[in-house]
């Protein structure tokens, strides 16, 4: 119901290199790169910037990329529905994906509980990152999506669902590649003043406004420049054109290739873990139950 290519070239646009996206498609790089060729001679359009450290989308890929991915998954929920008429589809675990919530956190979990739920097959469903784009998905957590693996404090995301725990990640800074810090391994405050550094406005996160607030109080030589409510890879992209530094998430390290997460000598974190609906049907429950079960008997050495 789509062009066979553009799966691939998602893949591409996640992963920022031709070589890691060969691997998750099980295909060689070579066979990466004649797709995406061939895809951007049918739709006449220069998808991706070839770098030395990698690859990353045009201004036209970024507009393809965010379509494709609605346009993906509104064609596998039509086949999906179009089988649940035949008859033909088994009870169905649908797993929201995207750049920066990648499924991989529920999989890992899924592969461990798997044997409990041999009536269950996986789908997964890719969304867009943008402000627009999350919050609709989570609006609608249940119906398109049951579980959606990723990090979480923000009060808008949590009124319209609900959290399941699993742990913390390290808050970092993001820093372009050729800046003065790039090749720290870990940095302090003190190397911050005189930097712009890039994070989401006051009001949403608990955690974020912690880290505004001590730096505002201790050290207003760090300039702060808000970026919109949610990042997605454009505020990845406007900072590594402004120079800027960018306030991340460990898991997110690999979200642009040129940038590099650097720790910070603090010791601020936030949660993650799998959101799911307020409401949730029965058989997320009853993947839940599994999950308690699982870390119960993991913290109990079992």
């Amino acid at each position: 119901m789509y062009h066979p290519h553009l799966k691939a070239f998602l893949c591409v646009a996640e992963c920022g290199s031709f070589s890691k996206a060969a691997e998750k498609l099980f295909v060689s790089a070579t066979a990466v790169m004649k797709q995406m060729n061939q895809l951007e001679a049918h739709l006449g359009l220069h998808l991706l910037e070839r770098t030395n450290h990698g690859v990353v989308l045009t201004p036209a890929g970024e507009s393809v990329c965010r379509d494709a991915r609605f346009l993906v998954a509104y064609s596998e929920e039509a086949l999906a529905r179009a089988r649940a008429i035949e008859g033909q589809t088994a009870s169905i675990l649908r797993v929201g994906t995207s750049i920066l919530n990648p499924c991989g956190v529920f999989m890992d979990l899924w592969q461990k509980v798997s044997g409990q739920f041999p009536q269950y097959k996986v789908q997964i469903v890719p969304f867009e990152d943008d402000h627009r784009g999350i919050l609709s998905v989570l609006d609608h957590m249940g119906q398109s999506i049951d579980f959606l693996a990723g990090v979480c404090d923000s009060a808008q995301w949590l009124r319209r669902c609900r959290f399941y725990p699993l742990g913390v990640y390290q808050k970092c800074v993001a820093v372009p590649l050729g800046h003065r810090l790039a090749q720290r391994e870990c940095l302090t405050l003190r190397d911050l003043e005189g930097e712009t550094l890039m994070m989401v406005r006051r009001g949403d996160s608990a955690v974020n406004d912690r880290i505004r607030d001590a730096l505002e109080r201790q050290h207003p030589a760090i300039r702060i420049e808000d970026t919109e409510p949610f990042y997605d890879i454009s505020v990845y992209n406007r900072c590594v054109q402004q120079g800027n530094l960018l306030l991340n998430v460990e898991c997110w390290k690999n979200v642009h290739p040129l940038l590099r997460t650097i720790p910070v000598d603090w010791a601020y974190t936030i949660p993650y873990g799998l959101l799911y609906a307020k409401e949730p049907p029965k058989r997320v429950c009853a993947v839940l139950r599994a999950l308690d079960a699982l870390g119960q008997a993991e913290k109990n050495g079992l």
